[in-house]
């Protein structure tokens, strides 16, 4: 499964298409409602997760886990969905990894 963190992603169409090709179910999640476009081979839903800024990332931290993918560029759900046992990319392509979450976070506080 792919979670994505869809409320700022600026390449929801590439996970889209990626996701379609190798016919990974994507659970879009964001604050509102958003439209996801029909292809074939994708299987899609929308989860809108009302509330606090924070609510779609808690949505996705608390489902996540072991073979789960989470597309994100929010580095403390990033971290929380590692600790659960997903792996992690951000929206260029980049992984988060156990071994540097810590400073990713650290950095993200300065």
């Amino acid at each position: 499964m792919i979670y994505l963190d869809a409320d700022a992603c600026p390449v929801k169409d590439q996970v889209y298409r990626v996701a379609a090709r190798y016919t990974v179910p994507v659970t879009v999640v964001a604050n509102s409602p958003l439209r996801v476009p029909p292809q074939a081979g994708l299987t899609a839903r929308v989860q809108v997760v009302p509330g606090s800024p924070d609510a779609a990332d808690d949505w996705i931290a608390e489902r996540a886990g072991a073979g789960d993918l989470v597309l994100t560029a929010d580095v403390p759900l990033a971290a929380r969905a590692i600790t659960n046992g997903a792996r992690c990319l951000d929206f260029r392509g980049g992984e988060f990894h156990p071994s540097g979450i810590g400073e990713a976070l650290a950095s993200r506080e300065i």
